[in-house]
């Protein structure tokens, strides 16, 4: 019983610091996706509460593990986890039968469940939640009360101070299949073999006033009598779903130019916007001059957006912007980068680097040099995000060693 107890504890306590960390260098995926439940559900009036909401659960979701995996506040962690999976379990189920929205988001964008599998997992891990829950009282204090209070305190402003930068910049960990130095087109390809959709065909045809269904198997195609009306497909088996598979651009008449762009051998520049109406005043500005400076030293700029013509035409006069607009998925804007609007760079296909709105490098520093101060600016993010996720493995794994060096000199108390 011992031994389960202490599994229990540490398997949850890793699954919702995992879960929490995927999800705190990406806060804004995590807010994408409950807006993505709120249009589903029609709670579209939710909407403004997305990111402080998704910012909350992303906390207590990890201060829970940390609390289970280090033993802190273990009732306040055994009565988090239970708490939570009792919301959350349920919530799968409907989600699992109704498939409003195609994955949870339960691990953000580094591990991808279908809904089934993840109340799946939510049933298995009821029941690590249950036994933990029942054995709270029999788990060891590590540290008086107010040490541990402290503690997890100062690990919460931490994950917090995290989240913050990820908003103001972008993620500090790219888990989507657009980071950088990904060659976008071999991400869009379907192997060979690889299975493709299924399809079940209903051919409706009518009779003396009466329609009725029937499949490509048995349909009356020597009965003159029944007349064709209509057919429907539904998808029965979902093919290989390449990582890729919505990046289309297309220009104002209607063309597409994805392969245009991707097979380009000069460095080009996409300006991803999902919505210019929410999009940064500043950032669209910095964008402006951007393009301006590609059109002196022969860059290609592009606009993408799903914002309506209307819009764009409005925006376009208002800010005299001086850049062609082109049309993108919404979804995939939001996946290619979080920011509005954001700077994506490409070379021959491969993502160069990306910026968010507020590392965009002013043009009238670098003047000629502009694209080399932008690429010395990602290298410098780069390095210092680097820094700051050793900073955090470095900081949990010398809290996890003093908690497990203090278990070790108190092994002689239970449990």
């Amino acid at each position: 019983m011992r031994i389960l107890r202490i599994t229990s504890r540490i398997l949850l306590g890793i699954v919702f610091v995992f879960s929490g960390f995927v999800k705190v260098v990406d806060p804004l995926g995590s807010a994408y996706k409950f807006i993505d439940y709120f249009v589903a559900f029609r709670l579209e009036f939710l909407e403004p509460v997305a990111f402080p909401l998704a910012v909350f659960l992303i906390a207590a979701e990890f201060i829970i593990g940390i609390s289970l995996l280090t033993g802190f506040k273990i009732e306040m962690g055994t009565w988090g986890v239970m708490i939570f999976m009792s919301v959350f379990t349920p919530l799968t189920l409907v989600l699992a039968i109704f498939n409003p929205v195609e994955d949870c988001g339960c691990f953000g964008d580094a591990i991808v469940l279908t809904n089934w599998q993840t109340f799946y997992k939510n049933l298995v891990l009821m029941v690590f939640v249950v036994f933990a829950f029942i054995s709270r009282k029999k788990y060891q204090i590590v540290y008086p009360a107010n040490v541990e209070m402290t503690i997890l305190s100062v690990i919460l402003l931490v994950f917090v101070a995290f989240s913050i930068y990820s908003y103001y910049h972008l993620p500090l960990i790219d888990f989507r299949p657009y980071n950088v130095g990904t060659y976008i087109p071999e991400k869009m390809e379907i192997p060979e073999g690889a299975p493709q959709d299924e399809y079940k065909t209903i051919l409706i045809y009518e009779k003396d006033g009466i329609k009725k269904e029937f499949t490509i198997e048995d349909y009356p195609w020597q009965d003159t009598t029944w007349k064709f009306v209509d057919q429907k497909s539904y998808l029965i088996k979902e093919g290989y779903l390449p990582a890729i598979h919505d990046f289309d651009i297309i220009d104002s008449e209607g063309y597409e130019i994805t392969d245009l762009v991707l097979s380009d051998e000069n460095y080009s520049f996409l300006m991803v916007s999902y919505n210019l109406s929410d999009a940064n005043q500043k950032g669209l500005k910095a964008a402006n001059e951007i393009a301006l400076y590609c059109n002196q030293y022969g860059y290609n700029f592009y606009c993408l957006t799903a914002s309506s013509s209307p819009e764009i035409e409005v925006l376009s006069n208002t800010m005299s912007l001086n850049f062609d607009f082109f049309f993108t998925d919404e979804t995939t804007l939001k996946t290619i980068i979080r920011s509005n609007p954001g700077l994506v760079l490409l070379k021959d296909g491969i993502i160069v680097g990306k910026w968010h709105y507020n590392d965009f490098t002013e043009t009238e520093e670098m003047k000629g040099n502009y694209l080399s101060g932008l690429l010395t600016n990602y290298r410098k993010r780069y390095e210092f995000s680097k820094s700051l996720n050793l900073f955090l493995i470095l900081f949990l794994a010398l809290s996890l060693f003093n908690i497990t060096r203090k278990r070790f000199f108190n092994r002689h108390k239970s449990d």
